[in-house]
């Protein structure tokens, strides 16, 4: 007998229609908690903007536009556009919704800086709470670069070949959590590396591409494993999906997990490159803003050796008294 959550899933999904690139922008749905947590989230953050212009202090618009519309706005799309929608009925969907959630959401995220406009709005006594945090040794673990790489690397071997991935479609709420864990594990391991924030667990632009680099092989295998599974992820679940109305346009199961192996092994080069793109700019701009600092203080210096050689070559003043 199949399990009351999973016979609602399915009764759910079968007024479906054919899967199109069209339906990710056409088949919304209203998932309570991605709504909360963007319209929370979001909300807080322009609430710390406006607090920021009012005392006449400057924000930049680019730091407020990938928080809120880039991150946000990515996180509630890849939750309850069609990418939501059929992410119950195609693995391949799912998967590009995996990607989302794990790379780009932290990427916009940590670009928005929303802990240094935290520090710089909160009323003190939360400030203080915050800095105590970001001092505290769970900061500091869940911060320390070799932890978080290997949460990042380990997390989805641990959801797709374990029955993780098959409770989710089983479970809403196990379903949701999912996505919320995708997140904070990327961002776990992205924020120190891509973000401006006062974090601990900062390193050296070097050892940051480092890093980096050492995401790109996992992806490839990730995918190209996943794509030579030949049991299904998922179980019955989507082979299930057949026998109801969807049968008539569903892919074949294996076929579909094979694109879904294809696409986390392709995009995660893409957005490796991205990475990349952000890494070397902000490299560069740190190079220049250090050169700047450098050009300053050796300038400083220079100004008061010429005042003290000017000093020094001044001849005493005679004061007209014979000894």
């Amino acid at each position: 007998m199949l399990d009351p959550s999973f016979s609602l899933a399915l009764t759910a999904s079968e007024s479906l229609p054919r899967f199109t690139l069209g339906s990710v922008f056409t088949a919304w749905s209203l998932e309570p908690l991605p709504l909360v947590i963007t319209v929370w989230v979001a909300g807080l953050y322009l609430v710390g903007v406006a607090a920021m212009r009012r005392r006449g202090d400057h924000w930049p618009v680019g730091r407020t536009l990938a928080f809120v519309v880039a991150g946000m706005g990515s996180f509630y799309v890849a939750t309850s556009s069609g990418l939501g929608t059929y992410d119950l009925t195609l693995l391949s969907v799912h998967m590009v919704q995996h990607m989302v959630l794990s790379m780009l959401v932290p990427l916009a995220l940590a670009l928005g800086a929303p802990i240094t406009l935290a520090l710089r709005t909160l009323p003190p006594r939360p400030r203080r709470w915050l800095l105590a945090v970001l001092h505290s040794r769970v900061a500091t673990v869940l911060s320390f670069p070799p932890l978080t790489l290997l949460l990042y690397v380990v997390s989805p071997w641990a959801l797709y070949f374990s029955g993780w991935y098959a409770a989710s479609l089983h479970s809403t709420f196990v379903h949701e959590m999912m996505h919320v864990h995708l997140v904070l594990v990327g961002t776990l391991f992205f924020w120190p590396l891509m973000g401006i924030d006062p974090l601990p667990g900062r390193v050296g632009y070097p050892f940051r591409v480092l890093l980096t680099v050492l995401t790109l092989p996992f992806h490839a295998f990730l995918g190209v494993t996943i794509m030579g599974q030949e049991n299904l992820i998922g179980g019955s679940w989507y082979p299930d999906l057949h026998d109801g109305p969807m049968g008539a346009w569903l892919p074949d199961p294996h076929d579909d997990q094979h694109l879904a192996g294809g696409i986390l092994w392709g995009s995660g080069d893409l957005i490796g490159l991205v990475f990349f793109g952000v890494l070397f700019t902000q490299w560069v701009r740190s190079s220049m803003k250090e050169a700047a600092r450098e050009d300053r203080r050796l300038d400083l210096l220079e100004a008061r050796a010429a005042r003290a050689a000017a000093q020094s070559a001044t001849p005493p003043v005679d004061s007209g008294l014979d000894g």
